[in-house]
This record gives C-alpha cells, sequence and structure tokens, in this order.
C-alpha cells in the first residue's frame, strides 16, 4: 500500500508534538513510549519506523523545543525593549501554567543532565544558540561579560520560573515570577567586568 508524499513526515512530526508536550508536563521518566503513540493515534509497532529509541526521541524533542526558543528570541529583533520583553514572555503566569508547552529547561533540566552525552551535547549546542540571542539583547552585547551576564540571566529565568512552578500559593507564586524579572533586569543593566 503507497502512502501519499509526506505522510511519514507528518506522523513523526505528530509523534515529536505529543511526546514534546507529554515529557515537558509529566516528566521524560514518567512517560512511556505506549502512551505517546496512543495519543498520537498510531501503534506502538510504528514508533520504530521513526525512531531508533526513546532516546532519540527525547533528543528531538529537546531540539525541537529549543528551536522553538530561538524562533521566538529571534522575532522578538532588536528592539530597545527586546530583553525585557524576552524576560517578561519567559516569566509570566501562562508560561507558569504550561509546562507542556514552555520551555523545556525549566520543566526537564534535571533529567536532562541524566540524559546519555549525545542528548547532553544536543542540549549543550542548543543552549548555547540561546545564550548568544540574550548575550546580543545585551545594553553592551559586544563586551568581554556579556555572555556570562546571559548566562546568568537564563538560569535565574529558569530557576524563578522551576520556583514559581513549585509553591502551592498562587500570590506566592506570582510574586515569584516578578522578582525573578526584576533580578533578570537587574542583571542586564549592571556594568559588565
Amino acid at each position: 500500500m503507497r502512502y501519499e508524499k509526506g505522510r511519514k513526515a507528518a506522523t513523526k512530526e505528530r509523534i515529536l508534538d505529543v511526546a514534546s508536550r507529554r515529557f515537558r508536563a509529566e516528566g521524560v521518566a514518567a512517560v512511556g513510549l505506549t502512551g505517546i503513540m496512543s495519543e498520537a493515534g498510531l501503534t506502538n509497532g510504528g514508533f520504530y519506523s521513526h525512531f531508533e529509541s526513546k532516546e532519540d526521541l527525547v533528543r528531538e524533542t529537546l531540539v525541537s523545543a529549543l528551536d522553538g526558543r530561538e524562533l521566538s528570541l529571534r522575532s522578538l529583533g532588536q528592539t530597545e525593549d527586546a530583553l525585557e520583553q524576552a524576560v517578561r514572555g519567559y516569566l509570566n503566569a501562562e508560561h507558569r501554567d504550561s509546562p507542556g508547552l514552555g520551555c523545556p529547561s525549566a520543566a526537564l533540566l534535571a533529567e536532562i543532565g541524566r540524559q546519555p552525552e549525545k542528548t547532553r551535547q544536543a542540549y549543550t549546542a542548543r543552549l548555547n544558540v540561546l545564550i548568544d540571542l540574550i548575550a546580543d539583547k545585551l545594553p553592551n552585547p559586544d563586551s568581554t561579560g556579556s555572555r556570562a551576564t546571559a548566562t546568568a540571566m537564563f538560569g535565574l529565568m529558569v530557576g524563578t520560573l522551576q520556583l514559581a512552578r513549585a509553591v502551592s500559593e498562587p500570590k506566592s507564586s506570582d510574586a515569584i515570577l516578578e522578582a525573578g524579572v526584576q533580578g533578570a533586569l537587574i542583571l542586564a543593566k549592571a556594568p559588565p567586568r
């Protein structure tokens, strides 16, 4: 039986979408291939025609999700308020309340650190792109400390989002988000060392 052109790619994309959302919402270890394939409307047997292993799927979902974060940062351009838009776009209630659609770093950082080397290398490469994009939006992007500042900002933002998701009181969670915004913006404006 012949299938229309592009069907295999569309099916793989459907699997990636389901897996990416579920991994970020529930964690890699908690999500099985059977559940992913079922939600994608496919049988378990079809998985291996698209991916070699669950590790391969995890790696591809991370890369895809981080590519989405990159596109989001690039879309802000180089306007004067682009950095504040990026920070506020990351540290907000909508992002906090939608981990399945949000940043894989905030959702999966501890699990990424336990992944095989090949997956961690793919994550590192995409993370470096994000750090460079943040550095480019700093007031002094060409300074020697801009990359270090961008790294600190991203770490602060990821940690802030994780804290905001962990607390049980909405008012406290909102305050954590705003404190993270202010902290990231203070870092951005600090003179480079």
